[in-house]
């Protein structure tokens, strides 16, 4: 029986590609509807922020991720959205986009189930649904949080062109294809290197399907040559890194095209050395496969955990006991996804090897490849992955959803065939597609959640003009970095992440962003490179630091008792050469000493060694804080490690370094908190006045939190909501010190919302 007679005629072997916009456009409107209307914690704010100034951000740098995001930017900018909104949408497209081609790729495979038109556009319509609302796969859709989304475009386009290739064998064209999919497997490197994990699939495909194309040798020179061209994406990386963009990870800058070059064509192996770091990642020093970092089974058992959450994930939380609901529904679509598959071996082996292949490599290879330490509610564990890594496996969830879909299509065939009552008075069974959208749609929905966006602002707010804030990681710096650059909210507070200013480029770049302008320079010259000191401004936010009510207009007052002016020094006093020297140095303190710094006295145990990131925080704090006011995220961590704990206050959301004993300032907002009621988490010192006003009048807390909010959706954020508790219970202490027992109840009731929220009630 030749192919034709098996699959239908010619006209019925013309792609439906109606159809597939039609369900790309489907699937759009649902992640539209439950879109993300501003940033969100983790990667978001940092993808954002660089799509929107053409940064950088961390290696390997994303160049393609950047330019399609900010080109995306550009074309949607007429509408007037938020930048934000913008750069979702762009997320949502691409996956949207992917499942189009996913709608065409299923249709494809159907042909070999049945010649009824209806079934195959009905087949690829719910396996399509299935996988678009697969939880990850829709979590991941409707905020830009990584770039994944493009990974699974990249991937469903190159199934799609194999598809293609091989309905061309023989017609002359089909080569050109080979050399196609080379170019845009080369080029998606730029975004990410998972969508390079198709190419053992197509490799499988073409020996199963033609293995003789695999001996023409014009493929492999014109292949050479597209894969160079689609590889040449990460030249963008030194070209802009050379213009300091103000968001410049790594710094992945070159002295000649030629070295340049070199990084690309090698990926990191040779060339020069800032951008080969970058492309290799080398900062991060990704695990051996061996030794684990966690046991095999816990590694496979951790991806079967991401799998269970995709069909039913609103039945219980991740950790909880009410999670064995989710049981039947994840056997449900088990079973279905086998079915589908073992359908779809027994009609098209070549394709079944292709789809095998491709989910095997993203699933059972890649937990192999990865090799993550235990996952983060998996187990009690001291040493975990610092937030659920599920979207790693995003793609595979997606294939895994078609093949569920192709299940409940043979389910309904053979349902129709076996009682003898058509397709159409079987088509109930097709409502079994509808489950994850109704059972996702509680955890996957992002609509309304401000929560990253608040907390940036509420913390940037809690800064005086022209301050520094150390932060400690993604979660209290990504989303600062957001609020700055694609927002334009204070950008005068100097944001500096402790972790990277181990490194001398950093260190260079907050030097540099932090000098005073020149004359005749200012740094709204080009907001999105590092010019000079850029000025402090209420523009976009409804609270200002004044100096005096009538300065105020209709801002909040945030009342100073010392006049704004812009700094006159940069935050380090060091050439390149002395930042390059201290970020290669482990400074041991060898007596019990203590560091004065201003009236701050830094005590350090004997024995002790200083960072490189601790040797440029105390030179910073040495060498203004007489004229900056200085700021950390948290009342520990950076403070404890500067030995300047006894000397922070704090001022909303942030803790302020006093210069001198809080007691002892002159501040006569400061008020210490009552030992016998003590928390740490709650700080020693307040400056009662400045953290009411902001608690009060300033800070934002939108979509209903926390009260509103079933459930905090990210449990490895849930220091979050705690924070605000935190911050209310230092309120209430001191209104129980001023005997104010409305405040204190009032305060007390705020505290207990926030705490329910944080402690993770579900």
């Amino acid at each position: 029986m030749n192919e034709t007679s098996v699959v239908g005629t010619d006209s019925e072997l013309r792609p439906p590609y109606g159809a597939a916009a039609l369900a790309g456009l489907l699937v759009f409107a649902l992640y539209a509807i439950t879109l993300s209307p501003s940033t969100a914690f983790w990667d978001t704010s940092e993808y954002i922020a660089t799509g929107h100034i053409l940064g950088i951000p961390h290696p390997p740098g994303n160049p393609l991720f950047v330019v399609l995001a900010r080109a995306w930017s550009i074309l949607l900018a007429p509408l007037g959205l938020s930048v934000a909104v913008r750069i979702n949408l762009f997320s949502a497209f691409v996956s949207a986009a992917s499942h189009a081609l996913w709608f065409l790729v299923v249709h494809h495979i159907l042909r070999h189930f049945s010649r009824d038109r209806a079934f195959r556009l009905a087949g690829a319509s719910v396996a399509v649904l299935v996988s678009a609302t697969a939880f990850t796969v829709w979590n991941q859709s409707n905020v830009n949080e990584k770039v994944y989304t493009v990974s699974l475009l990249t991937i469903a386009l190159l199934t799609w062109l194999a598809f293609r290739w091989q309905e061309n064998i023989g017609k002359g064209k089909d080569d050109n294809l080979l050399v196609l999919m080379a170019f845009v497997l080369a080029l998606s490197v730029g975004n990410h290197l998972m969508a390079f994990l198709a190419a053992p699939a197509i490799g499988v495909f073409i020996l199963a399907v033609h293995p003789r194309t695999l001996l023409n040798w014009r493929i492999y020179v014109a292949g050479f040559a597209v894969a160079m061209l689609g590889l040449s994406i990460h030249l963008m990386l030194p070209l802009r890194a050379a213009l300091d963009p103000v968001i410049n990870e790594a710094a992945p800058t070159c002295s000649t095209l030629g070295e340049a070059i070199t990084s690309v064509v090698t990926y990191g192996k040779a060339g020069c050395t800032a951008l080969s770091d970058a492309l290799a990642r080398r900062q991060y020093l990704k695990p051996p496969l061996f030794p684990r970092q966690a046991d095999l089974a816990s590694q496979y058992q951790n991806y079967l955990q991401y799998f269970d959450w995709q069909w039913a994930r609103s039945l219980g939380g991740p950790d909880t006991v009410f999670a064995v609901l989710r049981l039947p529904f994840t056997m449900l679509f088990t079973a279905l996804g086998v079915w589908g598959a073992m359908e779809h071996a027994r009609r098209d082996r070549p394709s079944f090897l292709y789809v095998l292949t491709l989910f095997g490599t993203l699933s059972v290879a890649l937990v192999f490849y990865l090799n993550f330490k235990y996952g983060y509610t998996l187990a009690e564990r001291s040493v975990t992955e610092v937030r659920e890594r599920d979207y790693f496996f995003v793609v595979s969830f997606s294939v895994w959803g078609l093949w569920a879909g192709m299940g409940i299509a043979a389910l309904w065939k053979e349902a129709a065939e076996g009682f003898s009552i058509g397709l159409a008075k079987a088509a109930p069974i097709l409502g079994i597609a509808l489950i994850p959208l109704a059972l996702n749609w509680s955890w996957a929905s992002r609509a309304g959640d401000y929560t990253a966006r608040d907390w940036a602002y509420n913390l940037l707010m809690s800064v005086e003009p022209y301050g520094i804030l150390f932060t400690n990681g993604d979660n209290d710096t990504f989303p600062l970095w957001y609020l700055q650059e694609a927002e334009g909210i204070r950008r005068d507070v100097t944001v500096i992440v402790t972790s990277y200013l181990n490194t001398d480029w950093y260190a260079r770049q907050l030097r540099d962003l932090t000098e005073p302008c020149a004359e005749n320079e200012k740094a709204s010259d080009d907001w999105t490179r590092i010019l000079c000191q850029r000025p402090y401004t209420a523009e976009n936010t409804g609270a200002a630091y004044v100096n005096n009510r009538a300065d105020a207009g209709d801002k909040v007052p945030l009342l100073m008792d010392r006049p704004i002016r812009p700094p006159t020094k940069s935050i380090f006093p060091l050439d390149d050469a002395a930042l390059a020297r201290v970020a290669q140095s482990y400074y041991q303190i060898q007596d019990d000493s203590q560091i004065t710094m201003g009236n701050v006295k830094a005590v350090f145990r004997g024995g002790t060694y200083l960072a490189p990131w601790q040797q440029y925080a105390l030179s910073l704090v040495n060498h203004v804080i007489d004229e900056r006011p200085i700021y950390f995220a948290s009342s520990g961590n950076a403070a404890a490690s500067l030995g300047v704990e006894p000397y922070i206050v704090r001022h909303g959301l942030a803790f302020k370094l006093e210069n001198g004993l809080p007691g002892e300032s002159g501040n006569p907002g400061n008020v210490a908190m009552d030992p016998s009621v003590y928390s740490p988490v709650v700080g020693d010192w307040m400056d009662v006045p400045r953290t009411r006003t902001l608690t009060d009048e300033v800070f934002i807390h939108r979509g209903g939190i926390p009260e509103g909010w079933e459930h905090w959706p990210d449990v490895s954020t849930l220091g979050i909501p705690n924070y605000y508790a935190w911050g209310y219970l230092a309120l209430m202490q001191a209104a129980v010190q001023e005997g104010n027992a409305a405040d204190a109840a009032r305060y007390q009731e705020r505290a207990e919302a926030w705490s329910t929220l944080g402690n993770g009630a579900f």
